[in-house]
């Protein structure tokens, strides 16, 4: 069984790697924004491929029985592939696909594979925070074939084309997808002929039994009772708290968010799949981070919240739900923090700097026109006893992107991109730095950008005692603020100016050993007038 298993998530590694290297967007091959599993006919998740994110990957795990619900069995076929980019049913926001493709043997039904990724446009307002609605944001796909016995849905091919700024990368990421599922279809049928099975019940069995146990193992060493947290973001114009509270019972844990601000107007409200996803992440970093991800270690996690810019209803704009989604995990781990004294790392930059840039010539010159999308990322919170990791993506996880990608994509210049001095929190162990980012549209072009950064007014907090990380800062080269959500405009011959933040510090200040802050002066990451 145990080599089984191991065949099973070379499957799903050998799926997610077919979608990075396909893949026209550079959040997908450079980045790693994107997820790829597989899952039993009943519709629960077997196994996931390491490459992904939290966001994608547990919202991916609930998608696929919406997908079950919509599509009926008989209406199953052999080289079929379903689609959606619902922000209820699927990853939180139209930029992201999601596909779900069954997987036949010999007739019979004995999986489903699945695959999510973040598509460069969707049409509407582009993305960003400024859409009042859902309607505003894209085109909406409801759950529906891409693809019926191996045969495309041309009709849905030219909604999508006719739809997004990008067509060619748009509609390359959908048969990047759909290549994706069918890769893990035909690996997993050659390893169930070579094993001689006709069904995954036994190794799914074995799978969500070994899981359970180790879960149950886990959740009996935490103390139980119930810890609540706050937090507080910048929101778009105005604060928004966000709060829950961690019960943790003999077999499972729970997470409420009542008291968590209302819905906001703007696009940066999250429906509940999403926010469930972070929080489950966050749980499991702490309880058990290294036991596999599967419908079994899931299903110790429950989440509950009235409607609220966690929970948001439809039609909410929810374009950047990831702003206030990826806040989460530092929420969650504030509560266990009362739990687990001494044991949960500081606050960190937690959500991406992700900066969309529409770039175009000039009025009367000669040039091109693109669409650019960066994923950047902060520092993360420094640890019980190590330093806070700096420029990291947590908790999304994703890569970043090399400027050469970035600048092959559309006539921008990014001159700076380098660690942020200063911008860790000081403490016994101190916060990772950020990051500052210089960009510039080529000679004769000008852009406009949609803002998605947060930590600007609310730094991350230290803990037990550790300084809070430096807030962010937007602006241009010429000392103009910018605003930190929003679209806005650089005009030609200007370069922005992004100073990512940087995570909390851990611990008092004055247990910091002289050697580890001469080091910090040598690296640069600190200046001589810090100290």
């Amino acid at each position: 069984m145990q080599v089984m298993w191991n065949r099973l998530i070379s499957v799903v590694e050998e799926q997610a790697l077919t979608l990075l290297r396909t893949a026209f967007s550079t959040s997908v091959r450079e980045s790693g924004d994107l997820s790829a599993g597989v899952f039993n006919p009943a519709g629960e998740m077997l196994a996931q491929a390491v490459t992904g994110t939290p966001g994608h990957v547990n919202t991916m795990a609930e998608a696929v029985s919406h997908f079950m619900a919509a599509i009926p069995r008989e209406e199953m076929f052999e080289g079929d592939t379903y689609v959606t980019n619902d922000p209820w049913l699927g990853t939180g926001h139209l930029h992201d696909i999601t596909m779900v493709s069954p997987s036949f043997l010999d007739g019979e039904l004995v999986a489903f594979f699945a695959c999510t990724a973040h598509v460069v446009d969707v049409g509407g307002r582009g993305f960003g925070a400024d859409g009042k609605s859902v309607y505003e944001e894209g085109i909406q796909i409801p759950i529906m074939k891409f693809a019926e016995r191996g045969e495309v849905n041309h009709d849905l091919v030219r909604l999508l084309r006719a739809n997004v700024r990008e067509p060619n990368q748009v509609v390359g990421d959908f048969y990047s997808l759909a290549a994706c599922n069918e890769v893990g279809h035909r690996r997993l049928v050659g390893m169930m002929r070579e094993a001689g099975l006709s069904s995954l019940d036994e190794l799914g069995s074995f799978i969500f039994a070994r899981t359970r146990e180790a879960m149950l193992a886990r959740i009996a060493d935490l103390p139980k009772g119930a810890w609540a947290n706050e937090l507080t973001t910048d929101g778009y114009d105005q604060p928004v708290k966000l709060a829950a509270t961690v019960a943790i019972g003999e077999d499972s844990l729970h997470v409420d968010f009542t008291g968590t601000d209302p819905m906001s107007s703007w696009g940066i409200n999250v429906p509940i799949i999403y926010s469930k996803a972070y929080a489950c992440y966050a749980l499991k970093c702490v309880v058990a981070p290294d036991i596999p991800n599967n419908a079994a270690s899931l299903a110790m996690f429950s989440v509950s919240s009235p409607t609220n810019i966690l929970n948001a209803a439809r039609p909410a704009p929810v374009s950047l739900r990831h702003v206030i989604g990826h806040m989460v995990p530092d929420l969650i781990l504030g509560a266990l923090a009362g739990a687990l004294p001494g044991q949960i790392l500081a606050e960190g930059a937690a959500a991406l700097w992700n900066i969309h840039i529409s770039v175009r010539p000039t009025n009367g010159a000669e040039g091109r026109r693109a669409e650019v999308l960066m994923f950047n990322s902060g520092g993360m919170g420094a640890r019980p006893a190590l330093d806070g990791l700096s420029a990291t993506a947590f908790p999304s996880g994703v890569h970043t992107m090399p400027i050469e990608a970035t600048e092959n994509t559309g006539p921008i210049v990014i001159w700076r991109k380098e660690l942020r001095p200063d911008s860790g929190g000081d403490g016994e162990f101190r916060g990772g730095l950020g990051q500052i980012i210089e960009i510039e549209a080529l000679a004769d072009h000008e852009f406009d950008f949609s803002a998605m950064f947060d930590r600007v007014r609310h730094p991350a907090k230290g803990r037990e005692g550790g300084q809070d990380g430096c807030a962010g800062v937007v602006r241009l080269d010429d000392g103009t603020p910018m605003r930190p959500k929003g679209w806005q405009h650089v005009p030609a011959g200007r370069r922005l100016v992004l100073e990512l933040p940087g995570g909390g510090g851990y611990g008092p200040p004055d247990r910091r050993s002289a050697e580890a802050r001469q080091l910090d002066l040598i690296r640069g990451y600190v200046s001589e007038a810090s100290r």
